[in-house]
């Protein structure tokens, strides 16, 4: 009781003297401020980028690929195995009754950028029937579908915006051949870079190729998945790896959400370790100025126990202030900010876990920052503190 008791005295008289030293005050709470503020929104890059990654994904949606393929550019899926693969337990059965599988070809083209003219090379996928019931958030907003057997193409309005020749009735030569652009769709909130669909059969011919990159198909419900990999490894036929979507995506973008994730923890040390040193020199600053009134508490009877501890709670008041303030900055500054790191587009997104985050790395500059400070006022001789 009487360590409570002091404690609680002490923190009185601490803050009721913060207005006398305001400026040390300050130089914490600002300090924190920026380390909790830049560590917030550097993260909150992180947060929207894998949130506009997976606002699509689906977890009835499942990628099969080659036994081994890192992604889809190495995969390699003969047409008898895209055969097989339709007959697999647990594929939805589209409104036509087909099971919902689409193989797809992945072959590369061109185009100009509008802004400066430069030849910018990217996928034009062929599809098989279904692409419909396989992605339901595409809508076509002009024109209509591809038809099959066809040298035609439907665009992204990504595309349109960002290349010339992908308004509709454009042509574009790709392997000496005149393909027609009849559509032009979104595709639900994720997307992201310029898509373009043509028919399979028709990239076949035009590209020379004979397998498919990966098959996509979409389950009865995402508890069959496990049905679904099991007949896959039961037939020796099909060489090819199961993998729900998420799996697909997050591996698409590893290396990218690895350097904002690299990049955000490294800049929030920095800043973090400078507002610890600022806060250090700080609450230094207050222990020399308060050494003749600490030093009579103690002859008084105060303890060294209750002066840490009452030292160390105004650090963390203070840090957790700073805190607050960092994160309500970075909530109105940076909350749906857009941004276009490497050409990626995305809009920030700051979460309630990143403003808990920086109360809790707030807490630790604290602890850290007024720890030393506080051990040093404990153990301060009290004569000689008297004589200073």
């Amino acid at each position: 009781m009487a360590f409570i008791r002091q404690f609680v005295a002490l923190l009185r008289v601490n803050l009721l003297s913060l207005f006398e030293r305001r400026s040390q005050a300050l130089t914490l709470v600002l300090g924190v401020t920026c380390a909790v503020g830049v560590l917030v929104s550097m993260l909150a890059m992180w947060v929207g980028a894998r949130r506009h990654e997976m606002a699509d994904v689906r977890t009835d949606r499942v990628v099969l690929m080659s036994i081994g393929a890192p992604d889809a550019t190495q995969s390699s899926i003969s047409k008898d195995q895209a055969a097989l693969i339709r007959d697999l337990p647990g594929i939805r059965q589209g409104p036509n009754h087909e099971p919902i599988a689409v193989s797809q070809l992945l072959v590369t083209m061109e185009a100009r950028e509008r802004s400066d003219g430069r030849r910018i090379t990217f996928p034009l996928i062929g599809v098989t029937s279904g692409l419909g019931d396989l992605i339901p958030e595409l809508h076509l907003t002009a024109g209509r579908m591809f038809t099959p057997g066809l040298d035609e193409m439907i665009a992204s309005n990504l595309c349109a915006r960002q290349f010339s020749g992908f308004e509709l009735g454009d042509k574009r030569e790709i392997q000496g051949i005149d393909w027609v652009v009849v559509g032009r769709f979104d595709q639900g909130q994720g997307e992201q870079g310029c898509l373009v669909y043509a028919d399979a059969g028709s990239a076949f011919a035009a590209f020379r190729r004979d397998s498919y990159n990966q098959v996509t198909v979409m389950l009865q419900s995402p508890s069959d998945y496990s049905d679904l990999q099991n007949a896959v490894r039961a037939n020796p036929m099909l060489r090819v790896d199961t993998r729900r979507e998420s799996q697909v995506i997050e591996e698409q973008y590893k290396r990218f959400n690895g350097i904002l994730f690299f990049t955000s923890y490294f800049v929030g040390t920095v800043m973090a370790l400078g507002a610890t040193l600022g806060a250090v020199n700080s609450l230094y600053a207050i222990v020399d100025g308060r050494r003749r009134e600490l030093a009579t508490l103690r002859a008084v009877g105060f303890g060294s126990g209750p002066i840490v501890a009452s030292m160390l709670f105004e650090a963390e008041l203070l840090a957790v202030l700073g805190a607050l303030l960092g994160a309500a900055l970075g909530w109105v500054f940076f909350d749906g900010l857009s941004a276009s790191p490497f050409g990626f587009t995305f809009h920030l997104a700051v979460t309630l876990q990143l403003l808990v985050l920086g109360v809790a790395c707030a807490l630790i500059i604290g602890l850290a920052a007024g720890l030393l400070p506080a051990l040093r006022a404990a153990r301060m001789p009290v004569t000689a503190a008297l004589r200073a």
